[in-house]
């Protein structure tokens, strides 16, 4: 994996587009989760609790080798990349509980991600992994990092220009979507050597594993009556994994490359998948779209003109 790619070009890249993304938001936006916990109540408990256990269940069922087992439970337990909140924008979702998910789980995760890892190497007991892991402050502060900060400048510039912004929601909705294309590619393109021997050995549990927490992360919180937009925030959170979390903590934590690969693999097949997903989400389940409606940033247009 191309350490540029994965630590400082996709990261640069997300802080630029969660600007954007600020320029969305309102306080409202997080009141109304406030007042309403329900969805991040469920979403948690699916990402921390179902999401693991289904993991751990399509890991028996592939018989993958130890290494690889603990690489899968290793990413099942890696909290929602910040790229969800790309696609949950992209694709009308409620941003605010994506950005408070992101930001809870990424706390959450300094704790739970030991816990599950830990209890991966004592079952599987892969040759050569010791089982003491931890998840380094550094890597959740860069996530606060990546995540809060531009959007907390992004609901600044709103405030102080609300026209400015309302102006900049095309523009940055389409250099969102070249942002993806560039990941996709440059994911694909830093593999190119090793693509094919990962994919055959790990496509197959990946792709079903991502398919299986989009749908779970969507599903489980429509079933519950969460609300079509939340569910599909929900959808990404749990379905779009921190894979550069995932091969930081492989390979400067447990010192193992081959540890990494499951996560090197759910992230090529993972933002396609997603995208795929945001279409289904946005024509199977999506609201009919109120009469006059311009299709501007939902979550925002939404409070600003007086509906829950």
């Amino acid at each position: 994996m191309d350490s540029a790619l994965t630590s400082v070009a996709l990261p640069l890249a997300l802080a630029v587009v969660m600007f954007g993304l600020g320029l969305a938001l309102t306080p409202a936006d997080f009141a109304r989760v406030r007042r309403d916990p329900r969805a991040a109540v469920v979403a948690l408990a699916l990402q921390l609790l179902v999401l693991p256990a289904a993991c751990f269940g399509l890991v028996k069922l592939f018989d993958l080798d130890p290494v690889a087992a603990v690489g899968m439970m290793l990413l099942a337990a890696s909290p929602g990349g910040t790229t969800a909140n790309l696609f949950s924008h992209l694709f009308r979702g409620d941003v605010a509980l994506n950005i408070t998910l992101t930001a809870v789980n990424s706390v959450v995760a300094a704790f739970s991600l030991p816990l599950v890892v830990g209890l991966a190497l004592e079952h599987f007991d892969p040759a050569g992994l010791d089982d003491g892991v931890g998840l380094q402050l550094g890597k959740v502060l860069q996530v606060f990092a990546i995540v809060l900060v531009p959007v907390a400048l992004g609901m600044l510039v709103r405030h102080r220009s609300p026209q400015f912004a309302d102006r900049m929601d095309r523009p940055v909705r389409t250099a969102s979507v070249v942002v993806l294309a560039a990941v996709i590619v440059g994911t694909i393109v830093s593999e190119r050597d090793n693509v094919a021997d990962y994919l055959g050995d790990l496509g197959p549990v990946a792709v079903v594993f991502c398919l299986l927490s989009l749908a779970v992360g969507y599903l489980g919180p429509r079933l519950l009556g969460v609300t079509h937009r939340q569910a599909v925030a929900a959808g990404f959170e749990i379905g779009v994994h921190n894979g550069t979390l995932a091969i930081a903590v492989a390979i400067s934590v447990l010192d193992s490359v081959e540890l990494a690969v499951p996560a090197a693999v759910y992230s090529v097949v993972m933002f396609p998948l997603a995208a795929v997903a945001g279409w289904v989400f946005s024509r199977v389940g999506a609201p009919p779209a109120p009469a006059g409606s311009t299709g501007g940033a939902d979550g925002a247009a939404s409070t600003r003109a007086g509906r829950p």
